[in-house]
């Protein structure tokens, strides 16, 4: 189905699929859409910055975990048309592992960071479980 895309602005974000020990670091969400549910700690790709470079930013500033750009490898790009209520969203998702988990900080739009079992994940925000699902298969 072709729709009249002329007026449609795209948006360009990062996710980061975090692994340490059989877990996933997921962050609670302080903002709508998904405002109290558990999502990839992301966001946009700021001007002069690659998503490579936002990946690594958003990480710190919503779990307070840095990592070297050079340890995180590209899951894939998401951008099924509808994957976000607020409108077209195409993200670039990137994958890393601790070798042990790590205590987070929430911080930015998170009011809250925590490790995740992967076998016991809550429901997530937006397509995210498709993008967990994705990195673990790597």
């Amino acid at each position: 189905m072709i729709t009249d895309t002329t007026d449609e602005t795209i948006r360009y974000t990062a996710d980061i699929v975090l692994f340490a020990a059989g877990h996933v670091l997921l962050i609670e969400r302080g903002w709508d859409p998904h405002a109290g549910c558990w999502a990839l700690p992301g966001g946009h790709v700021d001007k002069g910055e690659t998503s490579l470079d936002a990946s690594v930013r958003e990480l710190e500033e919503e779990a307070g975990i840095a990592i070297p750009a050079g340890d995180m490898r590209q899951v894939g790009a998401f951008d099924a048309v509808g994957r976000d209520a607020r409108g077209r969203y195409v993200s670039v998702a990137y994958t890393a592992t601790l070798p042990a988990l790590v205590e987070p900080t929430a911080g930015d739009d998170a009011t809250a960071a925590r490790w995740w079992p992967l076998d016991a994940l809550p429901d997530l925000a937006f397509d995210h479980a498709e993008i967990v699902a994705a990195a673990a298969n790597r």
